[in-house]
């Protein structure tokens, strides 16, 4: 073979491997496991069953599945086919469009942002996972940590009676003194906190009064993200030749425990009714007139799927030129909805216990997030029988769904460090990514102190939301208008063979419309929908939300900037450098020589300097 390239092995590379340079999966199962871990995280988790109370019960399943045909599903496979196809990380596979380069810019830096604050959440699961070794749950019961608003029950603080034929409003302690019983519905209940609640806020945290005052690092906490940081360097200490084995326990083994708390839920009293709020008995039609359920729709198949994150350019670049990325994709998303869907009996069926034991309504139990994850099912596990063992499983699954994505956004930016310095990192690959884990665990400190709550939460909600999505938008143009869907398609044909137009009837249509006005209203709806971060009831100083918008701000300004750079470099007039910056680079192709055929001939080697440009071909006619 002529891989037009150096015959030296790269660190992730093997001599069964297509390409000794970058190396490739040592096998089909370890890329799929890899993706579908990277896209199945914690929202999946302790979001998708939530929304789906929120918004109808079953019906919402109707805009979830539409949205993921049409706005999920055609941006994943285009990323997909995109790595697999240059077999480069998210900025170098600009070579595609270089006024662009940007974008992949934008990615990595995100990947960065999130990577920083998704270790300290790990983190939190290992302290929970820790704290599960005991007889009793330490969040069980208010023990000396709790004050006075602690309760493991609700409190009466006043209701209605009938006194000697009337109807009298009166205290509790007066309404039980006279043996008087509250009239149903009439009953007013105490502020009180349910011991879980306490323990994650006085305890878990050590949680100040807000961002203004950091407190000191929480020791415990820092030793857990210390030990998270541990644990992600040493599966990926040879790249994808060793992550890709470990994932075949951590992306599959938090199916075992899905169905194992699925099972235990079942059994328990009122799991019915936790069900029933999930998926509902009769499920609420009427609420698909409502756009907010067709934006929360659209939101969390985007976020969920994990794309314009980098990481599955990233992933797919190690495939083998020939892999059916089409098929790929097709696995990963549907699996990914499906995990979504599994995981909302399994919570709701013990959430729905939970009411029953506590004598409450399911919909006071419910929540998202971090009080779902850490507060509300934590409250319920300590319910049931040998108690531990349950909180145990469920904190291994919480942590394992985040190390899977945990390996993939790393791998993100060490490929992304390969292709901008392979010699480097052809000698130094292990201590390139013990220094990338060390410098993003010590920039996480922050995140573990007293205030650490607040920046995790600050951090969620500037970075990981427009930064993407404008990264998305901006993607999907740019190869569908500006290098041409239509010469996108024969790319992907140079991989999966040629496919019919009916075949590509499908993806044409999203790619060129549907999902870029998708993606567009989403942007637009969160920009006007912009509310100041909060947590909880904490709100935000106006400092901390400056901070955020810095960083959004920060993620998003190299979009222009290297497209400036790229116009300034250029040669010609204002018109001829914007025209030049929109055609692919000298070396953009299959990375190896021997998949080039007749369409990327001209093509030079991607070590060479030697500048050859490629025919232009219109995006709409190929």
């Amino acid at each position: 073979k002529d891989f037009s390239l150096s015959n030296e092995k790269g660190a992730h590379a093997s001599d069964s491997d297509e390409n000794l340079e970058r190396g490739n999966w040592s096998s089909k199962g370890d890329y799929l496991l890899s993706m579908v871990g990277y896209a199945v995280g914690l929202g999946n988790v302790w979001r998708f069953p939530y929304l789906t109370y929120q918004n109808g019960g079953g019906a919402f399943l109707i805009p979830y599945t539409l949205m993921l045909a049409l706005a999920g599903l055609p941006l994943f496979f285009m990323e997909c086919s995109l790595g697999q196809f240059a077999s480069l990380g998210p900025i170098s596979v600009w070579r595609i469009l270089p006024l662009f380069q940007g974008v992949g810019i934008t990615m990595v830096i995100i990947s960065t942002f999130v990577a920083i604050y998704y270790n300290v959440i790990i983190a939190y699961a290992l302290y929970y996972l820790f704290a599960s070794f005991q007889k009793v749950l330490p969040w069980s019961d208010c023990f000396s940590w709790a004050d006075e608003f602690c309760s493991k029950t609700r409190l009466v603080s006043d209701c209605n009676a009938t006194l000697d034929g009337e109807i009298i409003h009166a205290n509790y302690s007066f309404i039980t003194s006279n043996n008087l019983t509250c009239i149903n519905g009439t009953m007013n209940y105490k502020p009180v906190q349910f011991p879980s609640e306490q323990y994650w806020n006085k305890v878990a945290l050590q949680r100040s009064s807000g961002l203004d005052e950091t407190g000191n690092i929480v020791w415990y906490l820092a030793l857990c993200l210390l030990l998270a940081w541990v644990i992600v360097g040493a599966a990926l200490f040879k790249g994808i030749k060793s992550s890709g084995k470990v994932v075949y326990f951590t992306a599959l083994f938090p199916y075992v425990i899905l169905l194992i708390l699925l099972v235990r839920g079942a059994t328990l009293e009122g799991a019915l009714d936790g069900i029933e709020y999930y998926i509902g008995r009769q499920s609420n039609i009427t609420k698909l007139m409502e756009a907010e359920v067709w934006k929360d729709a659209a939101t969390q198949i985007f976020y969920s799927l994990s794309v314009a994150w980098g990481g599955l350019v990233a992933l797919s670049s190690y495939n083998k030129f020939h892999n059916n990325c089409y098929s790929d994709a097709i696995i990963v998303c549907v699996t990914n909805c499906l995990t979504s869907v599994f995981a909302g009996f399994a919570i709701f069926s013990i959430l729905g216990h939970m009411a029953f034991v506590s004598e409450r309504p399911v919909s006071e139990v419910v929540d998202s997030g971090f009080d779902l994850a850490f507060v509300a099912y934590p409250e319920a596990l300590s319910k049931l029988p040998v108690s531990p063992l349950w909180s145990f499983l469920f904190f291994f699954m919480l942590l394992l769904l985040g190390l899977d994505s945990q390996f993939a956004t790393i791998e993100t930016l060490t490929t992304t460090i390969q292709d901008i310095y392979p010699k480097v990192m052809r000698k130094l690959r292990i201590p390139v990514t013990l220094g990338v884990c060390i410098l993003l665990f010590f920039l996480g400190l922050t995140c573990v102190t007293q205030a650490g709550i607040y920046w995790v939460n600050l951090i969620d909600h500037f970075c990981a939301g427009w930064g993407i999505l404008i990264a998305a938008v901006l993607e999907i143009i740019g190869i569908t208008y500006i290098y041409g869907g239509n010469r996108f398609i024969a790319d992907i044909e140079m991989m999966i063979g040629k496919k019919s137009c009916l075949f590509w009837l499908w993806w044409r249509m999203c790619w060129f419309f549907v999902t870029p006005v998708l993606l567009m209203a989403i942007l637009i709806w969160s920009l006007v929908t912009f509310s100041p971060p909060t947590y909880g009831s904490v709100s935000y100083p106006a400092w901390g939300t400056a901070v955020g918008w810095c960083m959004i701000i920060f993620c998003v300004i190299w979009i222009p900037i290297v497209a400036i750079v790229k116009i300034v470099k250029a040669e010609g007039n204002l018109c001829q450098r914007i025209v030049s910056c929109c055609r692919p680079t000298a070396n953009w192709g299959p990375y190896l020589a021997c998949h080039r055929g007749e369409r990327y001939s001209h093509v030079v080697d991607p070590k060479t300097e030697k500048e050859h440009e490629i025919p232009t071909v219109s995006g709409f006619v190929y």
